[in-house]
């Protein structure tokens, strides 16, 4: 609920203020979608995070996540290049990130992530 008001906020705020304000708004947006992106993996109960073949808790996927978010900064603007350059491998070794979830189902964290990015709240 608070996301989509912020979200209904920046909308309201870039009405208001014209053009220029437009860019900055869809900025907002889009850092509203990483937030939720990794907010998302955040929930998953019972869930490992498979990095480089070790597995990690939600806690710990969350924190690498973020610490990837913060070294790329103004380099990523958009969720899906969060996704693509900072959420679906390892740079290290080129192995893909994976999720497994506490049923033992286990999915690359790309498809994990572009399916909860298509569930955004967008009204």
């Amino acid at each position: 609920m608070q996301m989509r008001r912020r979200l209904v906020l920046s909308l309201f705020g870039m009405l208001a203020a014209g053009p220029l304000s437009f860019a900055y708004a869809a900025e907002d947006i889009e850092q509203a979608k990483i937030s939720y992106l990794i907010a998302e993996v955040g929930r998953l109960k019972g869930a490992q995070f498979v990095r480089n073949g070790k597995e990690y808790g939600v806690a710990e996927a969350v924190e690498h996540m973020n610490l990837k978010r913060r070294m790329a900064g103004s380099r990523i603007r958009t969720a899906e290049e969060f996704i693509r350059y900072c959420a679906t491998g390892s740079s290290v070794s080129g192995q893909p990130y994976l999720i497994r979830f506490a049923d033992g189902r286990t999915v690359e964290s790309a498809k994990f992530l572009r399916e909860r990015l298509a569930a955004f709240p967008s009204h």
